[in-house]
């Protein structure tokens, strides 16, 4: 006799409910409490506790110090080597190259997922000193040009969300963690179309960015040139800004006709 456990025909058993709590708290618009995951699933409160519980210890979700859910690093991880191969990366490569070509700097084409930018594609710098990112490696997104850029793009409930939450860690002394420094910071990002991490996330490394977005709102993501700071200053960053702006309205014009109806 086959029982909820071992069976998950039509997606009724166990992984069929842990798929549908899954999905409820990845695509929902803002970080879930457990009430409002209750409320959109219907599922028995023990049963949906349990489901939480078990996401929750392998990694796919987060409990936050507010007590809210959100997307978990094993999760985030797995989405990115998804995405590194779809079609958003083969729309981004020229244009990465192409801004490799005018910088002769590494550049990083990157997506946010909840408080983090993670690495989707980079063309390593020409020159002997390059940069430790990796493919599918997260950073944190407010100290992170390319982070920056893409939380820049939030709309102003979701940008709250991301900001708010545990403690920000100062990785520099550039470091910026106070929420109304961080909220002028984005609002000068707004402005001006481009970020700059100006030694924020390791020391001696800069970086300007812009946002890259979808026409849905569905997904946030970014390109930058990143360089080490005793070749790159920041006089040089600003003439590369028009440039890294440039690719990214490209990358977005491309977008509606390869992603638009997947999504």
């Amino acid at each position: 006799m086959e029982t909820e456990r071992d069976t998950d025909e039509g997606g009724t058993g166990t992984l069929g409910k842990a798929m549908a709590v899954l999905e409820t708290v990845t695509l929902a618009e803002r970080p879930m409490r457990f009430t409002d995951v209750l409320a959109v699933t219907r599922q028995p409160r023990g049963t949906l506790h349990r489901q939480l519980s078990h996401l929750v210890r392998e990694g796919l979700l987060d409990l936050t110090p507010d007590h809210v859910y959100v997307p978990g690093l094993r999760l985030l991880k797995l989405a990115a080597a998804s995405w590194a191969r779809n079609d958003f990366r083969v729309v981004a490569a020229p244009h990465l190259e192409r801004l490799h070509g005018h910088t002769g700097e590494t550049v990083h084409l990157g997506v946010l997922r909840g408080r983090e930018i993670i690495y989707l594609d980079k063309v390593e710098s020409r020159q002997a000193v390059r940069m430790n990112s990796q493919i599918g490696n997260a950073s944190p997104a407010y100290c992170t040009g390319i982070g920056k850029a893409a939380l820049s793009a939030l709309p102003p409930a979701a940008l709250d969300a991301a900001l708010r939450g545990p403690e920000r860690r100062r990785y520099t002394p550039n470091t910026i963690t106070a929420l109304p420094a961080l909220l002028a910071e984005f609002e000068t990002v707004r402005t001006e179309g481009v970020a700059f991490d100006r030694e924020e996330h390791e020391p001696g490394i800069r970086c300007v960015a812009a946002p890259i977005r979808d026409v849905e709102g569905t997904f946030f993501a970014g390109i930058s040139v990143t360089g080490p700071a005793y070749r790159v200053s920041q006089e040089q960053l600003a003439l590369w800004a028009p440039q890294v702006v440039e690719a990214a309205r490209a990358i977005m014009a491309e977008l509606p006709a390869r992603l638009g109806p997947q999504r």
